[in-house]
């Protein structure tokens, strides 16, 4: 059996165009100081020549390599196939922002998939996944589970004080800027519709709507005032039959503020169906950044983060977590922003 062909740290330097000392250094498992990505370059090159540093199994540089892939876990009831608008433009933001810094991510699955045996079978402990992302609110349950495995977590859209890292829009800042724009267009007479009840969003979108109207000397009435228990499309419309149940088309509301597009969307059409026009007869709007805003006409009015760049933040945080043993958590929340588009016009007079 031939000898395998003798390696030096000198030509891996000398194929990537860096010094030998950096190579030495990053072969040795010295991230700190480090580009993430010379570090994975020095790597893949390492393990290609079939480089193996003295004293170190193969196996042991693999999981050095392994080291730059994160999971990713929807929150229960969410699946690939139907996961919510929100979270497919989190996931795409998630995926360019580990990219960038030469890592990728894998689906470990959703949080009611993951129990039993599974769960034990795709988080070890001492696994080499460089930590996990979590799209949505989970059971706090599920996240002491999960801590017990993985040390880097970050949740995405809902935090935890005190237990793990989380990227946040600012929700209060995103329904204020709704209310807003809608009273400088003269509305005075708003509703709302409202999913998700029972989740940190919901309450933090509702306390945000309160806070809004009272900055201007307004409330909602509780027959202009609609929850439900999903944020889906099915659920805006439920929400316009009810309010076309128990109130004249004379007396509605001139504009309503929605939780999120999908449920937007579905509203505009409810009230296209009855024949009453958006915005002529009544304005919608929502608390959305993602396609469903300008998936059609009319495009609806929607403030919040962009979601991709919600992706991208927990990306540079599991990057920076797997680099250091600083135990410090941060909750990032990012500004919301108003785009203004065709779903929004003064009231009707």
């Amino acid at each position: 059996m031939p000898r395998p062909r003798k390696v030096s740290q000198t030509q891996i330097a000398r194929d990537l165009g860096i010094s030998q000392a950096l190579v030495s250094l990053a072969l040795n498992g010295r991230k700190n100081g480090i580009n993430p990505k010379t570090y994975q370059r020095i790597w893949d090159r390492a393990l290609e020549l079939g480089y193996t540093p003295k004293g170190m199994e193969i196996d042991t540089a693999l999981a050095a390599r392994r080291t730059r892939q994160a999971g990713f876990i929807l929150r229960s009831p969410l699946r690939l196939y139907t996961q919510s608008n929100f979270f497919s433009h989190v996931q795409h933001g998630l995926h360019e922002g580990l990219t960038h810094y030469g890592c990728t991510a894998t689906f470990l699955g959703s949080e009611d998939e993951l129990t039993g045996e599974r769960f034990d079978k795709l988080i070890r402990p001492g696994d080499a996944l460089m930590g996990i992302a979590l799209l949505g609110e989970v059971k706090l349950s599920f996240l002491n589970r999960l801590r017990k495995r993985q040390s880097r977590i970050v949740a995405i859209s809902a935090t935890y004080p005190g237990f793990c890292d989380s990227v946040t829009s600012n929700e209060t800042q995103a329904v204020e800027l709704l209310v807003d724009h809608l009273v400088e267009l003269g509305h005075t007479r708003l509703g709302w519709f409202g999913g998700n009840v029972g989740m940190g969003r919901h309450t933090q979108r509702k306390r945000g709507l309160e806070l809004a109207l009272e900055a201007h000397g307004l409330t909602i009435p509780p027959s202009f005032w609609f929850d439900e228990p999903e944020g889906e499309p099915i659920n805006g419309a439920n929400c316009v039959a009810r309010l076309l149940e128990s109130t004249p088309k004379a007396r509605l509301p001139t504009a309503i503020v929605c939780f999120n597009g999908m449920m937007a969307r579905a509203a505009i059409n409810a009230f296209h169906k009855a024949g009453i026009r958006v915005p002529d007869d009544i304005s919608v709007v929502a608390v959305d950044r993602t396609r469903i805003v300008t998936s059609e006409h009319p495009f609806i009015t929607g403030a919040s983060a962009v979601p991709e760049k919600m992706g991208e933040a927990a990306a540079k945080i599991l990057v920076q977590k797997s680099e250091s043993e600083d135990e410090a958590y941060t909750d990032l929340v990012l500004p919301a922003t108003l785009e203004v588009a065709e779903s929004s016009g003064p009231p009707r007079r």
